[in-house]
């Protein structure tokens, strides 16, 4: 039994732990997290059944996916660059709104985004050009042309609908190209150009911004704010209309000032307020699993702001774990590409756990105040739909690599190391 079982989670065993752990945590959390979906359904259990369900689907998702060789891998990238490519036209223009952002399709009855898929093209593309056009002394300088040929495309359709996703591709991507010793010169010319587009999208954000938030009513503004989700099917008349909320973000971020306790207004600034009441309380080792207080009153404590709901519950001690999980998830991932013979499986698995650690990086900033309100959620363990299904996935494709890559020297298996 213990032998089949065995033969059942394969792979990095460091990384099945940090899965599991992970999981267990979100079962916990998000059950708790839960109360304002309860409230509404009425029905305690169905909130966390469907996502256990989820993340039952996605553990098999990565059981399937760990199986298949990680140099077929290869074979899927033109039908995941269409596919992901006319999800994200089609989105732009007929996708489903939340909180005034369409960044969902609906199929078959399941809502997801189609961003989640391409960030995982995009990492799958770049391991591809780099490995294919590394020479002795580094990558070739047309590799560099080529992945920005390949990448920016997809930015800019996930930019126009969901900012903090496309500059986590971003960032994901001139990481891949460091590690792949893209030349110096290129990346500091890249790192200049962002500086000035990103100077030039926040002017335009400025003006468009003005614009927009004249049609913006002023109760979609307020729930906005809050975090409150509002569901549409209609399109704004004009697609910049995310501006006029990217501006209000900028603004509250950069105007921040000290305002005294009770002065605080709790309804303007909702998930702020709450979140640092929870912090506040949370003290060493928390509340307690389920004994939360701010899930209450918390916008999105179940997604968006579920570390929040960790810290509370799970005091400083827990919270530290947590990050200490992504930490592994990162190391073991930097170990197994350090023992691949060849470059698109080292690539590959880097990618895909700077992608996850780096959006948990968002999150967690997010939730402690660090940085403006993004709406990433916490990998593995935030409620989610599909996107927890499609992490799982990328875990799955890495445990793929540290299962049937070739490994230096083959005389050591990955999950000896």
């Amino acid at each position: 039994m213990n032998y089949k079982i065995g033969n059942l989670f394969k792979g990095d065993k460091g990384i099945w732990m940090v899965l599991l752990f992970l999981c267990i945590i979100s079962v916990v959390e998000v059950f708790s997290a839960s109360s304002s979906l309860t409230y509404k359904s009425q029905n305690y259990l169905t909130p966390i059944l469907s996502h256990s369900w989820k993340i039952v689907v996605g553990v098999g998702m990565a059981i399937f996916i760990l199986n298949i060789p990680c140099r077929f891998f290869k074979l899927v990238t033109p039908a995941l660059l269409l596919i992901s490519f006319l999800m994200l036209l089609w989105v732009l223009f007929f996708g489903e709104r939340t909180n005034d952002a369409g960044r969902w399709i609906s199929l078959f009855g399941l809502q997801f985004q189609p961003s989640e898929i391409a960030k995982g093209t995009m990492v799958l593309v770049t391991a591809q050009i780099l490995s294919a056009m590394q020479r002795e002394d580094g990558a070739d300088k047309r590799a560099f042309k080529f992945i920005l040929i390949v990448v920016i495309p997809f930015i800019v359709l996930i930019g126009l609908e969901n900012l903090s996703t496309a500059a986590l591709i971003m960032v994901v991507i001139f990481l891949m190209m460091f590690v792949g010793r893209v030349p110096i010169v290129q990346l500091g010319k890249l790192m200049v150009g962002a500086v000035l587009v990103l100077a030039l999208f926040i002017g335009l954000i400025y003006v468009a911004g003005n614009m927009e938030s004249g049609t913006t009513t002023e109760t979609q503004t307020e729930a906005i704010a809050q975090g409150k989700t509002e569901k549409s099917t209609k399109k704004s008349s004009s697609l910049l209309h995310r501006f006029a909320t990217w501006k209000n973000r900028i603004d509250k971020k950069l105007n921040s000032k000290y305002v005294a306790p009770q002065d605080y207004d709790l309804d303007k600034d909702a998930q702020v307020a709450h979140a640092n009441i929870a912090i506040v309380n949370s003290n060493i080792i928390g509340k307690g699993p389920g004994q939360s207080v701010e899930r209450d009153f918390l916008p999105q404590a179940f997604s968006d702001f579920i570390f929040v709901i960790i810290i509370e519950e799970l005091g400083i001690i827990g919270a530290a774990f947590v990050v200490l999980l992504y930490i592994v998830l990162l190391f073991r991932a930097a170990r197994i590409a350090s023992r691949c013979e060849n470059n698109f499986p080292a690539f590959l698995v880097l990618g895909l756990a700077l992608m996850l650690v780096i959006q948990a990086s968002f999150n967690m900033l997010v939730a402690v105040g660090i940085a403006p309100v993004t709406g990433q959620p916490l990998p593995l363990i935030s409620r989610g739909g599909t996107s927890t299904i499609i992490n799982c996935a990328y875990i799955g494709a890495i445990l793929s690599v540290s299962r049937s890559a070739k490994k230096k020297g083959d005389k050591l298996s990955l999950n000896e190391i």
